[in-house]
């Protein structure tokens, strides 16, 4: 439950070795939550998230959780969720923040490893998010953040393997949040721009870039006044309502 402010109390994160995902928990620790999982691929051994564990107790969490989590393990979603219950208790707020951005050139030269990485980026979500929504309406309350991207809003030639993947996503969230209305529970979808990230340092910049903490910021306050729909800036919103109405012969002539 949240705390006696108002604020987040408990926090899993989806993708623990994201820094979007990681600035976002981070910045809600700083705003009262206290106990945060951490799932992600080797969390136990291996690449484990020490690192992770330490930035977020310094921000002031009482308890770090680590959990084994892969996106392709569908049949074990349920699990992860389960898992992170009986570390933590309820769940307050649920950061989806797992997916494989990659390279175009690289996807067309190898399908497999392009239906690999949409599978990571969209397929996994809808166990993992269909698990969360679950223990979310059982409790009556909780929100599930899920990071979509502008490149799912409309798919550009550059990046579309991402940008179908992410535009499926989109809408698995958005469908998700109705079917949850009235249950107590609901579901937040971002929509960041470019984001300079370590998995986005092969990407040429784009207008309107916000950093990893800008974003969290705009999750904190969309949280706290309850948005169904989070723009990171603010000002995409009224570009990509621009965006979409291009005739497609122009939209195929825009800078990659």
């Amino acid at each position: 439950m949240r705390n006696a402010v108002g604020a987040v109390d408990t926090v899993l994160l989806l993708g623990g070795r994201s820094e979007i995902g990681l600035a976002i928990a981070e910045r809600l620790v700083r705003d009262g939550a206290r106990r945060v999982v951490l799932a992600a691929r080797e969390a136990a051994a291996g690449r484990g998230l020490a690192g992770e564990a330490e930035r977020l107790r310094a921000a002031g969490a009482a308890e770090v959780h680590p959990v084994e989590f892969d996106a392709a393990d569908t049949a074990g979603h349920e699990a992860v969720v389960a898992e992170a219950v009986q570390l933590a208790g309820d769940l307050d707020a649920v950061i989806d923040a797992f997916g494989v951005l990659g390279e175009q050139a690289a996807f067309e030269a190898d399908p497999a490893a392009a239906a690999a990485a949409a599978a990571a980026t969209f397929t996994g979500h809808v166990s993992a998010d269909l698990a969360v929504a679950a223990r979310l309406r059982e409790q009556g309350h909780g929100t599930l953040v899920v990071l979509s991207s502008v490149a799912g809003v409309r798919v550009r030639r550059a990046n579309f393997v991402y940008g179908a993947a992410k535009a499926g996503l989109d809408g698995l969230a958005q469908g998700l949040g109705d079917a949850l209305h009235g249950t107590g529970a609901r579901v937040m979808v971002v929509r960041p721009g470019y984001v300079p990230t370590k998995m986005s340092a092969h990407v040429s910049a784009a207008p309107f870039p916000a950093s990893a903490r800008e974003v969290a910021d705009a999750v904190a306050a969309g949280l706290r006044r309850g948005a169904e729909t989070v723009w990171v800036p603010g000002v995409l919103r009224y570009v990509f309502a621009g965006m979409r109405v291009l005739p497609r012969s122009v939209w195929r002539r825009l800078p990659r």
